[in-house]
């Protein structure tokens, strides 16, 4: 780490040093014993100027303080049937570790439908999730592996992606304003897979409107990925849509559900689940009956995001009406599977 960058720690963390107790109470929660590491993530997410940073960081507690977020892995989404059709909806799961120990995060974009709950179970569901990641998994990680672990990789599985998922922006847009705003820098790569038409289409008009550290990150793989993506991890962390040779599909693969990360009947999410249950009766010991989401405030995506959640809904339009033309002018059916 050059000069440069030291000293911008150094001013950050006497920044950080004025703040009230109650922002230093839920930063050392959110730090989880690496309060420079956490600074770091921070600058990194605004280019090292230490003035952004710094208001980032601050508007990122105030947001935890004013949502409860130290506390919201003490509060299950209940019953388990209303928990399991969230988890049939939103496909996340943990498949495994890579070779240096980063957790391995499997997102099945293309068939994920989002409609069996109302937005907030899903919003609730999601930063659940990067909770447990960062104050459980990453610290289970580091511990084992005798050094800060502070990041993951994602695989994204574009399957079945359809023009149909336009109706989904603005609750993908919501969710990665949270994690772009209050969980900075926390993915090391994203790897793209069983990438369809309509996804290439929409990559080659939002790629150059991400910033470079962004770009860095996203690695485009053939098909299913499963020979780059057996360069860094074993074959047993590979996500079940990846374990083949051609395209696949995030669901219903393997030799049943021990083997599908995104079902509630995972390992990883039996833990999650018995985690916020016990958490959750330790704080009220009552019933795990009632229904009820939290509603986390969502902030206003930046400029640059919201151009590009815009730009996705306009390629999506022009995808969605050459379909509509084709299909009324020639009798040709546009596929985008």
């Amino acid at each position: 780490m050059d000069v440069a960058n030291e000293e911008a720690i150094k001013q950050f963390q006497s920044l950080m040093e004025e703040v009230d107790e109650q922002l230093k109470d839920t930063f050392k929660n959110m730090h989880q014993g690496y309060p420079i590491e956490t600074l770091v993530r921070f600058l990194k997410a605004r280019d090292w100027n230490v003035a952004k940073a710094h208001k980032m960081l601050v508007d990122c507690l105030k947001w935890r303080i004013q949502n409860e977020i130290d506390l919201i892995l003490a509060k299950p989404i209940s019953p388990i049937d209303l928990y399991r059709a969230v988890r049939d909806s939103q496909l996340v799961g943990l498949s495994g570790y890579s070779k240096e120990g980063l957790p391995v995060i499997a997102v099945g974009v293309g068939l994920s439908t989002f409609d069996k709950a109302s937005v907030h179970y899903y919003v609730q569901s999601h930063i659940q999730m990067n909770e447990y990641r960062d104050r459980v998994i990453l610290p289970s990680a580091t511990k084992k592996h005798g050094r800060h672990i502070g990041t993951c990789l994602k695989v994204l599985d574009m399957t079945g992606l359809k023009l149909s998922a336009l109706s989904q922006i603005k609750l993908l847009s919501a969710i990665s304003t949270i994690d772009d705003l209050n969980y900075p820098e926390k993915t090391q790569t994203y790897y793209i897979v069983n990438v369809p038409y309509v996804f290439s289409a929409c990559w080659k008009v939002v790629k150059p409107l991400l910033q470079e550290r962004t770009r860095r990150k996203v690695q485009v793989l053939q098909g299913c990925g499963r020979d780059e993506l057996l360069n860094i991890m074993d074959y047993g962390s590979l996500p079940h849509f990846c374990r083949r040779g051609g395209s696949g599909s995030s669901r219903h693969h393997g030799n049943g559900s021990a083997d599908d990360c995104f079902s509630l009947d995972h390992a990883f999410h039996q833990e999650l689940y018995e985690y916020i249950k016990q958490a959750a009766l330790r704080m009220e010991p009552v019933s795990l009956t009632k229904q009820g989401s939290v509603h986390v405030d969502v902030p206003e995506p930046s400029l640059e995001d919201a151009k590009i959640a815009k730009t996705i809904e306009t390629e999506f339009h022009k995808l969605e009406n050459r379909n509509s033309l084709a299909n009324s002018s020639n009798g040709f059916k546009f596929t985008s599977d």
